[in-house]
């Protein structure tokens, strides 16, 4: 039985913690700067209108300043509908009008053609092998007449899941080994993390569809890349 009248116990902040918490919230801080960069990429791309339905797909339960941009951007929030495998059923309740569906990405519960444009933010580098980041755009594109889809640049100087510099640029199996050896285990699975180079995000797109290319840059090099397409005849 818990003791209600038991003052909480106070984790004791250390100089690490401490140094832990301000390298997380300038990690937090430099996320959201380029979030707002290819928002913008976004809103030029595809201005947003009232008459546009949205599917964001990879929505998240996590609350940092960074995550489900945007839902806190777009200015149509009941137009939005955002698809997650975790339970972010809150945003219904920050957003009113926004609709939370939990769903696979590769297995949407949409017909065809549903939305007229369908975004997804750092999610593809999450997915799996090669073949299922294929069968991800693939279904972005069967259930949207237009796509807008980023992932971080394999060749940045630092990994932004790791923070770790140029250690991403060996050979997977190798970064992998790293990774496992600096007790990262979870990134060192293919599953939660499989990075992508230019040539190998833009070849994901589905043949017949009109791409167009986009990057986001920090401190100079391109940090993030940026998959636009839709489908001829489309407007």
């Amino acid at each position: 039985m818990v003791d209600m009248k038991q003052e909480p116990q106070v984790k004791e902040v250390t100089p690490y913690n401490s140094e832990q918490a301000k390298f997380e919230f300038l990690v937090e801080r430099i996320s959201t700067r380029v979030r707002g960069k290819i928002f913008e990429s976004f809103k030029r791309l595809v201005p947003p209108t009232r008459e546009l339905k949205v599917l964001d797909v990879g929505v998240t339960c996590d609350r940092r300043a960074d995550s489900n941009f945007f839902e806190l951007h777009y200015p149509y929030k009941d137009r939005i509908t955002a698809v997650g495998l975790e339970n972010a059923a809150f945003l219904e309740e920050i957003y009113p009008g926004l609709t939370y569906v939990k769903a696979d990405a590769l297995d949407l519960p949409f017909e065809d053609d549903s939305f007229d444009v369908v975004v997804s933010w750092a999610v593809i580098e999450h997915v799996g092998s090669r073949e299922r980041q294929r069968r991800f755009i693939n279904e972005l594109s069967r259930v949207g007449k237009k796509i807008f889809v980023t992932t971080p640049n394999r060749w940045y100087p630092v990994e932004f899941h790791t923070v770790l510099p140029f250690m991403h640029w060996l050979p997977p199996n190798q970064f992998r080994s790293i990774l496992k050896a600096l007790k990262k285990d979870y990134f060192a699975d293919e599953a939660n993390l499989n990075l992508l180079d230019e040539k190998e995000f833009f070849a994901l797109a589905p043949q017949g569809m009109k791409v167009q290319e986009a990057h986001a840059r920090l401190l100079g090099p391109v940090s993030n890349l940026v998959l636009y397409g839709e489908w001829q005849g489309q407007d």
